[in-house]
């Protein structure tokens, strides 16, 4: 591996993360916080300077045109931890120890909304606005952002492209890998302006629509309001915040072919997408059920906050529309089932996506045909495609691992807590970048801060690599990767 290239796409990206951190000031001023200016004038020197010193050594643009797979995984990794620890700066300013300021920034850029703060009405709304933003770059990822906008990325973008957003099968909007993700982040920037005027519209202010929708549209679910969207009592807020995480959770080239293409077909062809709107549908009427067996409000109430909820956990965004812990173990349970169901691929939403229950289902039917027809050949095909071994090798990897990750981080936790229900909602949830869990400390209206320091940074672990799904980070495990030229 050449270090010096891996060295380059870190400090070019934190060059342009320190641009974009100084975009809270904007906001400070025009809600006269003149005093909450220093946090990121810090933080965003900081990033440019870190930036400098990584791009010492030169580089050619042959050097990074060639850009190899390792090198792009490493690159992209550690860009993350970088990012996570610049981010981390202007949480020190409002008095967060270290831990607690990473725990919140990690929260953010990989857009969990797990937070730890226990008091809102301490800080101003420049904080909030800056939380909810970190989110936003988090959502659709800033490597995606800076091969879009970037020269220098165009050839090695693909490379960079892959490792950021490591899907199950490669999806691409047009041949070039830069114009994909243009196009990704105008999809992007769209959604979240309609959902502004939208919510705007339903008696939402600016502040609150911006800072909202940033969290919507990245399925990040840290909202400015301590209760979440409960606490804006308006069902219609409510309602279309539902819809554009539901949006949020598909898949996004498959939103490009549909409203930018006009081929509405493709969303009937789509097996991943009619299973993801299948199961959101199943799993908020199911709940919906037992939840109005045991609550007095309305039936169509209870089946919203049941809808919305399913959907804020499947997309893996953490908004709650009510305090579901206070739901029946019937209706906890399939919320947690929910956890792991997941969204589409080539979302912004985290866990292990839909695409790959569905591998498994096949995979799992193709093994059982091949025990009665052993010499029979059965192709496993996704969304129309056969794929080939190499890639159901790594999906299947890929499960197999996220499933021991999960495990190990869960029994780890329940020996810290003593609270296994703690431990395994605490590390699906932060691992598939939900939010909140199904314990009642760490529920939609709790914080994290009352976790041990330990757990805290098992978690930490657990949203940083369920943002990249596991792949640089298995990558960086591996010897060869430190020693291949």
């Amino acid at each position: 591996m050449r270090y010096n290239i891996v060295s380059n796409i870190i400090g070019s990206n934190l060059r342009y993360i320190g641009v974009v951190l100084l975009l809270p000031i904007l906001f400070a001023l025009a809600y006269k916080e003149l005093n909450h200016v220093l946090p990121f004038v810090c933080a965003s020197f900081v990033s440019i300077l870190l930036g400098f010193l990584f791009t010492i050594a030169h580089v050619s643009e042959k050097d990074i045109d060639s850009v190899k797979k390792t090198e792009a995984l490493s690159g992209v990794f550690f860009s993350w931890v970088f990012f996570a620890l610049v981010c981390a700066i202007p949480y020190l300013f409002y008095n967060f120890n270290f831990t607690n300021a990473v725990f919140e920034s990690v929260s953010g850029i990989t857009t969990t909304g797990a937070t730890i703060i226990n008091n809102f009405d301490i800080y101003p709304k420049t904080f909030f606005f800056y939380r909810s933003m970190t989110q936003w770059l988090g959502g659709m990822g800033i490597v995606v952002l800076f091969i879009a906008i970037l020269p220098r990325f165009a050839v090695a973008g693909r490379q960079m492209f892959s490792a950021e957003a490591p899907g199950p099968v490669e999806e691409k909007i047009t041949p070039r890998i830069r114009h994909t993700a243009s196009w990704l982040w105008a999809m992007y920037i769209s959604l979240t302006i309609a959902q502004i005027v939208l919510l705007k519209l339903c008696g939402m202010d600016f502040y609150n629509a911006i800072c909202n929708s940033m969290s919507t549209v990245s399925t990040g679910g840290l909202s400015p309001n301590a209760q979440s969207i409960m606490g804006y009592h308006n069902s219609k807020v409510t309602l279309v915040v539902l819809i554009f995480m539901f949006l949020s959770g598909a898949n996004f080239i498959l939103q490009y072919k549909v409203f930018i293409q006009r081929k509405w077909k493709e969303l009937l062809k789509s097996e991943e997408f009619l299973t993801y709107t299948g199961l959101t549908i199943l799993f908020s009427v199911a709940i919906a059920i037992f939840v109005n067996a045991t609550n007095e409000d309305s039936f169509m109430n209870n089946l919203l906050n049941s809808a919305f909820n399913t959907v804020s956990i499947m997309s893996s965004t953490g908004f709650a529309s009510c305090d579901f812990i206070q739901w029946s173990a019937d209706a906890k349970t399939l919320l947690f089932a929910t956890m792991f169901a997941s969204a589409c691929a080539a979302s912004t939403a985290g866990g292990l996506k839909i695409i790959r229950w569905i591998f498994l289902f096949k995979y799992i039917k193709r093994e059982v045909a091949k025990i009665i027809h052993p010499s029979a050949v059965y192709p496993i095909k996704l969304e129309g495609k056969a794929i080939s071994t190499d890639i159901a090798q790594q999906m299947m990897a890929f499960c197999v691992f996220y499933f021991f990750i999960f495990a190990l981080s869960a029994f780890i936790v329940g020996l810290i807590e003593g609270n296994p229900a703690l431990a395994v909602s605490g590390s699906i949830t932060t691992l598939g970048n939900i939010g909140p869990g199904l314990s009642a400390k760490i529920g939609p209206m709790a914080s994290f801060d009352c976790l041990e320091l330990s757990t805290k940074w098992i978690f930490i672990f657990n949203m940083l690599i369920g943002r990249l799904e596991l792949i640089p980070f298995l990558a960086l495990l591996h010897k060869d990767l430190w020693t291949t030229k």
